[in-house]
């Protein structure tokens, strides 16, 4: 039997979903703002879709036009003649494959010593490398081109390669040292007991415990590579050493009569950006897993 003073359940249901409508409101609106930031960041991609598609007076036509009428698909074979694409893919795979091998293991290396050894200045030597993160580029670019010219590396693939092995990137230091100090030191010092010395421990316990953060290293090094522009137009002279990314801008000077066209530019820039969509895409949950370790100790 229910007692005389107990609220009708109506009621309490009521009250229940009135208590909770500002909180549902905060939420829709939280959603919406995202669906819109998303469309606002997704429209560039869906524009160079449609014009990847279009002939080339649909490409100036206005208003414009979203969806191509009709739908060129041969645009991307066109597109991918006007250039030798495989050879400019292999050249840049290569630089690829040198620039992350250089980076996993020289900034591993480094970043183990300021996490796991003890030596007098340490943290003294890490500041400085956290400091030449505000260092511009730019600032050391001449000289490196001058050192690389004397070494006679200039037009081949080393300048390119070379300073990844070298421990180059402070943030992938930083990274790896953040990532390094969530290990516990008993792992170490039972690896000690049993005879491992540092390059038996960092290889052995260390490097597959930190498979989240390598990957994202790794993810960071492609992408960097893959959109490099700067470096190989300063370094590369031969047109059958270019990158992708030189590759692009020779399209605009094969356009006939000193017109862009954009759609099989767009096409082009497609078929280049697919292979970093999908790099991130694999490697999504080691990526959003090595940013978020990173910061769980200091």
């Amino acid at each position: 039997m229910t007692p005389a003073h107990a609220p009708p359940r109506e009621s309490a249901a009521v009250s229940a979903r009135t208590r909770s409508t500002p909180r549902d409101a905060a939420v829709f609106g939280s959603y919406l703002a995202l669906v819109a930031c998303s469309i606002v960041m997704l429209f560039p991609l869906v524009w160079m879709l449609s014009t990847s598609l279009k002939v080339i007076g649909q490409v100036y036509s206005f208003p414009p036009v979203l969806i191509p009428e009709p739908i060129v698909w041969g645009n991307y074979s066109e597109a991918l003649a006007m250039f030798p694409f495989f050879l400019y893919l292999w050249n840049t795979l290569v630089i690829v494959a040198g620039v992350m091998g250089g980076n996993l293991l020289s900034c591993s290396v480094v970043a183990y010593g300021f996490a796991k050894l003890e030596g007098p200045g340490k943290n003294l030597l890490f500041a400085l490398v956290l400091a030449t993160l505000m260092l511009p580029e730019h600032v050391t670019l001449i000289p490196t081109f001058i050192l690389f010219t004397k070494l006679g590396l200039v037009n081949t693939f080393w300048p390119l390669i070379l300073p990844a092995w070298f421990a180059r990137s402070a943030f992938s230091i930083f990274l790896l040292r953040q990532f390094f100090l969530t290990i516990h030191y008993e792992l170490s010092d039972a690896a000690r007991i049993d005879g491992a010395n540092n390059a038996v421990i960092f290889w052995r316990i260390v490097c597959p415990l930190a498979k989240p953060v390598l990957a994202t290293i790794a993810v960071f090094s492609f992408m960097g590579v893959w959109n490099d522009f700067l470096h190989p137009v300063i370094y590369l002279n031969d047109d059958r050493k270019f990158t992708l990314a030189l590759g692009l801008l020779s399209m605009i000077d094969l356009t006939p009569g000193g017109v862009i066209a954009w759609n099989l530019l767009m096409a082009a820039i497609t078929v280049v950006m697919m292979p970093m969509v999908i790099v991130y895409f694999v490697a999504q949950r080691y990526f959003i897993q090595g940013i978020a370790l990173t910061g769980s100790k200091g």
